[in-house]
């Protein structure tokens, strides 16, 4: 259900943003999500479908750019990519580490059609 609030954020500050550049509507948002969030792509979709009718986005199509989970060895500072459950470094063998990237959350690009 959190997928709601931030669908709202997102389409709020998308349509701030439109309105800012004088545009007429929201063509596309692209978002980037981390694989270590909780957000699942068809729920963020279904509000965004649901929320943009009467709305500068109306119509607008939403994309998705995901980026993996990647650690930096606190032993090491090797940087890997975990595989499945398997959270040990490579290179030594230690477990986890530091969460370098995967919980990202943000509008990467905003595209708009202007009046002109």
């Amino acid at each position: 259900m959190h997928e709601l609030a931030v669908t709202e954020s997102v389409l709020k500050i998308a349509i701030e943003h439109a309105e800012q550049a004088g545009a007429e509507r929201i063509t596309a948002v692209t978002l980037v999500i981390g694989d270590m969030s909780s957000f699942v792509d068809d729920s963020i979709q279904f509000y965004f479908d649901l929320l943009t009718p009467g709305t500068l986005a109306e119509g607008a199509q939403l994309h998705f750019k995901r980026i993996a989970i990647q650690f930096r060895c606190r032993s090491c500072e090797e940087e890997f990519e975990p595989r499945g459950m398997d959270w040990t470094c490579p290179k030594c063998c230690a477990l986890g580490g530091t969460v370098i990237a995967g919980k990202e959350f943000y509008i990467e690009s905003i595209v708009v059609k202007s009046e002109e």
